[in-house]
């Protein structure tokens, strides 16, 4: 007698056969919606293309920035020894250099310091109008570039002073007390002193010179503050207290080159 073998009918385990019917759903999708996907990765290329490009486009921006930037600087410190003509012809051309930058170039990270530039190359032509100019230009322009500011603020009350503004250069000054972390405070409250006391205003000036010196006692500036502060006390005191003569007209000092 003989045996039959029942051979049971072969089919798929229950996660071969998911996996078969997600993978023909899958291709159906494919197939139902290519041109989308197609249209799609088109587009993303496009972006990515684009996105490169205008990356591509800044940075070649940025390196002529450079490069009109430090050919310009060159021209502004070249030694010319006894030769004025050649050195003024080398400003001008520092300032037509800068100039260029500004208006080819002006949101690369180079233009800020090609401004702040700018104004001290006009101001060593002692064109202190542009100067004065440039300098505002670079705290309405690039006012959130805050390690150059301070040093802007400092070399507009220069400018204000060489041109008899103390009003003005006291604002500039100001200004550079007010700013939060500006590593010149201690140079905008000496010279906010020497202003104050130019105006025949001890009181004034004594605030500003001891702030000063409690403020910075590591400072440059300090120990003059300290011989200003006692000038200024010696004086208050061999003032007779029974009279008030009013004070006499001083003649401001020469400001301090920044």
């Amino acid at each position: 007698m003989t045996y039959r073998i029942k051979v049971p009918p072969r089919t798929l385990p229950v996660d071969e056969a998911h996996l078969v019917s997600g993978l023909e759903h899958w291709v159906l999708g494919l197939q139902k919606y290519r041109w989308s996907i197609i249209v799609g990765c088109v587009l993303l290329l496009l972006m990515g293309g684009g996105l490169w490009g205008v990356f591509w486009y800044e940075a070649q921006n940025a390196s002529k920035a450079q490069e009109l930037e430090r050919e310009a600087t060159l021209h502004l410190f070249a030694r010319t020894g006894s030769d004025s003509q050649k050195a003024a012809n080398n400003l001008k051309e520092a300032i037509a250099l800068y100039k260029r930058v500004l208006e080819e170039y002006p949101r690369t990270p180079t233009a800020p310091l090609v401004q702040f530039s700018l104004g001290n190359a006009f101001l060593q032509a002692n064109d202190l109008d542009s100067a004065i100019d440039a300098y505002k230009r670079f705290i309405s322009t690039y006012g959130s570039n805050t390690s150059l500011l301070g040093l802007v603020h400092q070399k507009l009350g220069y400018a204000y002073l060489l041109k008899g503004d103390a009003d003005q250069a006291t604002k500039a000054y100001r200004a550079i007390v007010d700013m939060p972390g500006a590593l010149n405070r201690d140079y905008a409250l000496f010279e906010i002193a020497r202003l104050e006391e130019n105006r025949s205003r001890p009181d004034e000036a004594l605030k500003q010179y001891q702030e000063l010196m409690k403020a910075y006692p590591n400072s440059a500036l300090t120990s003059e503050a300290a011989v200003r502060v006692k000038v200024i006390e010696a004086k208050k005191t061999s003032e007779p207290t029974s009279t008030v003569s009013p004070p006499s007209a001083t003649v401001p000092s020469k400001p301090s080159k920044p």
